[in-house]
Parts: C-alpha cells; sequence; structure tokens
C-alpha cells in the first residue's frame, strides 16, 4: 500500500462528512422556515354552528307506554247447551243492558213449568180451604201446616224451573258493543262455546308500568295525555284511576291504571299508546340542541364561543371548553342545570374539530334541529 492511501482516504470522509452535512443543515433550515411561515399564518379558523342558549318554559313530565282496554269486556257463552231458536242481535251493534242476545229451545222446560204452576194453584186452594175448616174445627192445625208445606214446595219448584228457562236466554250483562258472531240459528249450541264478545267502550281503560324509582311521581287522579299512532295528531285526555299496591318482583316496575273518556268509540282495546304524565308546575331552565353536548366518560361538555380583539383591533372569535350538568330531555332538546348561562353562544356542530382557544367562524345557514315535540312523518 503506498503513502497517499491514508491521504485518500481522509480527503474522502471529510467530503462524505461535508455532504451529509449540507443535508442536515438544509433540512433544518427548511423545517424552521416551514415553522416560521406556520406561526406567521396562525391556526385556520374552523367553521360552527351555534345557538344563543335562552330559558324556556319547561313542564316535567313522566312517560310511559302501555295498552288499551275495555272498561268492561266479555266473551259471551251459556251455561247450558241447546238448540238455537232466536238470535235477535246483529254484530256490531250497540247494546243495552238486559237486552236479549240469543235464545235456546226450552219448550220441555216452558210445559213442565206450567204442570208446576198447577200444582201450585192446587195447593193454594187446599189451603185456603183447610184454614176455612179450622175455624170452625173441621180440620187439624196439622193439616193445614201440612198444606203451607206443600204450597212452598210447589212454589219453589216454579222458582227452580223458571231459572233453568232463564239460562236458556243469553242477555247482555252491561252496555256495550258488540262483536262478530260466532254461531247460527238452528245450530246446537255446547255449554260454554263463544257467542259473541261485547266491549263497553266509554270509558277505556290503560294499563302501563313505571320503574320503581318513579312512585313518587304517580298519584290518583292526576291528569295523563294520551297518544296512539292509530290515530295520528290527537292526544285524549284522562286520569289515573288505580295504581297496584305491590312492585312486580321480576321487572321491579308498578301497575298504573288510567280511565280515558272515549264518546266516540275512536279508541278500541288492545291499541297500543304513550302516555304523558305532568309532574308539578312549569319550570324554567336553558335547552340545548342535544347534538351541542359532547358526552364523555369524564363529565358532558359544550364549546361556547368568546369574542376578543387581535393586535391590529378586529374583532376575533375564539371557543372555550366548559363542563355542564345536564338534565331531563324532551323531543330534540335537552336541559342544561349548570355550566353556561343565558345569552352564551354555544356551538351546535362542528366540535370534533375544536379545542380551547381555537379560532372559529359562524355560519348558521344550516343548524341542528331544536324542537322540543319533533314528529315523525311518512316520506
Amino acid at each position: 500500500m503506498s503513502k497517499g492511501t491514508p491521504l485518500r482516504m481522509i480527503v474522502m470522509l471529510l467530503l462524505v462528512g461535508l455532504v451529509f452535512g449540507g443535508i442536515y443543515g438544509f433540512q433544518q433550515f427548511r423545517n424552521h422556515m416551514i415553522a416560521k411561515a406556520i406561526r406567521g399564518h396562525g391556526i385556520p379558523p374552523q367553521t360552527i354552528s351555534t345557538i344563543v342558549a335562552e330559558k324556556s318554559s319547561w313542564q316535567p313530565t313522566t312517560q310511559a307506554v302501555g295498552t288499551l282496554r275495555a272498561s268492561k269486556a266479555t266473551q259471551l257463552s251459556a251455561e247450558v247447551g241447546g238448540l238455537i231458536t232466536a238470535i235477535p242481535f246483529e254484530s256490531g251493534k250497540q247494546v243495552k243492558k238486559g237486552q236479549t242476545l240469543l235464545e235456546i229451545n226450552a219448550d220441555p222446560l216452558k210445559a213442565q213449568l206450567a204442570q208446576f204452576k198447577a200444582n201450585a194453584e192446587l195447593a193454594r186452594q187446599n189451603l185456603t180451604r183447610d184454614r176455612a175448616q179450622l175455624k170452625i174445627q173441621a180440620v187439624s192445625q196439622a193439616v193445614v201446616d201440612s198444606d203451607a208445606a206443600t204450597l212452598k214446595s210447589a212454589e219453589a219448584q216454579i222458582a227452580t224451573q223458571q231459572a233453568l228457562i232463564d239460562q236458556k236466554i243469553i242477555r247482555a250483562p252491561f252496555s256495550g258493543v258488540l262483536g262478530i258472531r260466532q254461531v247460527d240459528l238452528g245450530q246446537y249450541l255446547a255449554p260454554g262455546a263463544n257467542i259473541v264478545s261485547l266491549q263497553q267502550l266509554d270509558p277505556m281503560y290503560i294499563d302501563f308500568t313505571i320503574p320503581q324509582t318513579q312512585i313518587d311521581l304517580i298519584h290518583l287522579d292526576e291528569a295523563v295525555a294520551v297518544k296512539t299512532d292509530a290515530r295520528p295528531g290527537k292526544t285524549f285526555e284522562g286520569k289515573i284511576t288505580a295504581i297496584e299496591p305491590q312492585i312486580n318482583t321480576a321487572t321491579r316496575n308498578l301497575t298504573v291504571r288510567a280511565s280515558i273518556a272515549n264518546p266516540k268509540s275512536e279508541l278500541l282495546p288492545g291499541m297500543f299508546a304513550t302516555l304523558t304524565i305532568k309532574q308539578g308546575p312549569p319550570q324554567e331552565f336553558l335547552t340545548l340542541p342535544s347534538t351541542a353536548i359532547a358526552f364523555n366518560p369524564y363529565g358532558s361538555t359544550v364549546f361556547v364561543v368568546d369574542h376578543g380583539k387581535s393586535k391590529e383591533g378586529k374583532e376575533t372569535l375564539t371557543v372555550s371548553q366548559h363542563f355542564v350538568t345536564t338534565g331531563a330531555t324532551r323531543g330534540d332538546q335537552i336541559a342544561v342545570l349548570t355550566g353556561i348561562k343565558a345569552g352564551d353562544t354555544v356551538v351546535t356542530s362542528g366540535q370534533i374539530k375544536l379545542r380551547n382557544g381555537a379560532p372559529v367562524l359562524i355560519n348558521n345557514s344550516v343548524t341542528p334541529t331544536n324542537n322540543p315535540h319533533p314528529e315523525v312523518t311518512d316520506e
């Protein structure tokens, strides 16, 4: 190896060092200039929508769901069997209490009843004659007592026979609306076979359940508002008439019954309905759209818009994050109990890209819904 080899190696290493040093220096210079440019321009403002927090009247309510049922309902059937001889009713018609709905052949019983009446009349005549004979001592008291017993026995036979005949006639136990007839004229009706349903539709009952944590909110005679999809846009007023005196151990719920006036028969048994129960007088709450609240494991937060001025004297808009305590909800709104005050401008959309102190631009051309009573419509 020549003496010039180490010198060439040293020169090569110096050249390589200069190249890499230049590259590193250029990278540092570039990064410095980029950072300087970013600091000069600042954080770009984010576009958001906002709403001004205001107080509104809020009626505390309890919501529940239930199923409507008739205040009186039964499936009519016969105690005894026989051939149907008359059906003096029409399906779906209104009937009065005591009205005859169906008759079963009772001719043999009626014939026997006539015999019992004749026996009773004879016993009555014998008693009358023997009482007259007793006054002149023509018969003994024992004969008169026997005649009286015979008359009572005959009258009891008449009452028994009349009860058997009455079993052959089916009458409406209460006023109401009949269902669809299940039998036909001339058919043999077996004991217990269904004839027709009978429903009393005014008033209607609705049974519903509430959690045991809300039992203090339910009281007798408290007003309820009932809605059902079967009658869209209509609200039926009622009141609580009964409260079950025990909690269901399986569900830990309390069963409650409300009564609803139904003079036009618009409500029918079996309908599904929702109830709203008012709790005390209306209260004032700050309300926000539910989209304004960010729910996190460490608490609920909102962003409030702050107004300020730049060094040049221009108005600036920035946001600050506030922790809030929320209350009940109604429709698209949620009550805010603490954390903000009336008049605060609160961000309703675009929060995901915000942080404390971030500049913003407000664009309220499109805003989230804020309806306390939204309705779902078919499109």
